[in-house]
């Protein structure tokens, strides 16, 4: 089995979609696919231009070039001219969603023209079943699709914890409006002893996170990193008191998933795919409710240590739930599947 991975969102600064590419492709290999990673790096994969530029010419004339049997269209996004039968992932449908403030002609391609490409995709896989529901909502209610969980990177499960003695909210994530930050500056009043520190791209949502933050008169208890090192990165999953997530749209939930692997007490929002990843496990909060938000992360700073042992007795099961070594297996199995056909 020859796989042409698409893997052009690990470039550089990979967020959520370029750490699924670069994983799934050293996970795939223990499975005995010879992954042909697919990239061009001096492409600026953040441009909208460059972006339609990589799926629909050079990403199809790479994969027609690698010897591959299939194309694994994983950023999902997939060419319009396929070379290969082409498995993709949609890994949300959130330009069907919540991106109505963004430029129409980032809506039309990433929705309405990517919506007609996947109905001629070889294999459709989401990263929850709340993605594929949503596919079938949205798209296309008698498509068979793939319910594959990504995995969380195993160095998660080995973070060991030694929470800092001034406590800070740890919020990961790109700074846009549906991962909803402003609702936790909403809060921070209300939380005198607490800061927040969030960690990940930022959007123009970032300015207005800023200057609400300085209208409450808290905006010396917000940090927003930024990208940080991998190095920082762990460091900050090890000291923060505890891990924040109120999204009001994912896919899947990355930062949850890694929270509870990592053995970090958790919060998120009671929306999307955050439920499922939750399960019984993590406290949910509706997601624009700031009473809600201060009562909970105020009882969990009351008995920071009851907090830290519940999220230490189910951290063992997150990470076998969240496995690279499964998900690999996994659409190692779906490959065979489309390569049969």
């Amino acid at each position: 089995m020859i796989v042409a991975l698409d893997t052009q969102l690990a470039v550089g600064t990979a967020t959520g979609i370029g750490v699924y590419q670069r994983d799934l492709a050293q996970a795939l290999r223990t499975e005995d696919v010879d992954v042909r990673p697919l990239s061009a790096p001096w492409l600026n994969p953040w441009r909208f231009d460059r972006r339609v530029l990589w799926d629909q010419v050079l990403l199809p004339l790479q994969a027609a070039r690698s010897g591959a049997n299939l194309l694994h269209a994983s950023a999902g996004t997939m060419p319009f001219i396929r070379t290969l039968p082409t498995v993709v992932t949609v890994h949300d449908l959130a330009w069907h969603r919540v991106q109505s403030h963004t430029r129409a002609y980032a809506r039309t391609y990433f929705g309405t023209l990517q919506a007609r490409a996947y109905k001629r995709a070889a294999a459709i896989v989401c990263d929850s079943n709340f993605s594929a529901n949503e596919y079938h909502d949205l798209i296309d209610a008698s498509a068979h699709v793939d319910v594959v969980y990504p995995g969380v990177d195993a160095r998660f499960a080995h973070i060991e914890r030694f929470p800092d003695p001034s406590p800070f909210a740890l919020v990961v994530g790109t700074v846009e409006a549906r991962k909803n930050l402003l609702v936790l500056i909403e809060a921070l009043p209300s939380l005198p002893t607490l800061r927040i520190v969030a960690v990940g791209p930022p959007t123009p949502y970032a300015d207005t996170v800023r200057a609400r933050a300085a209208e409450l008169n808290v905006a010396d208890r917000v940090e927003l990193r930024g990208y940080v090192e991998r190095e920082e990165f762990d460091r900050l999953y090890a000291c923060a008191a505890c891990a924040l997530i109120p999204s009001k749209y994912e896919g899947f939930g990355y930062a949850l998933a890694e929270a509870m692997c990592a053995g970090i007490p958790a919060i998120a929002a009671r929306s999307s795919s955050l439920i499922e990843v939750a399960g019984d496990d993590v406290p949910l909060i509706n997601a624009d409710d700031i009473n809600a938000w201060i009562e909970a992360i105020a009882a969990l700073l009351a008995d920071v240590e009851a907090a830290q042992q519940r999220a230490d007795a189910l951290r063992a099961a997150a990470v076998q739930r969240f496995s690279w070594a499964t998900a690999a297996s996994q659409m190692h199995a779906i490959y065979e599947r489309v390569a049969r056909s």
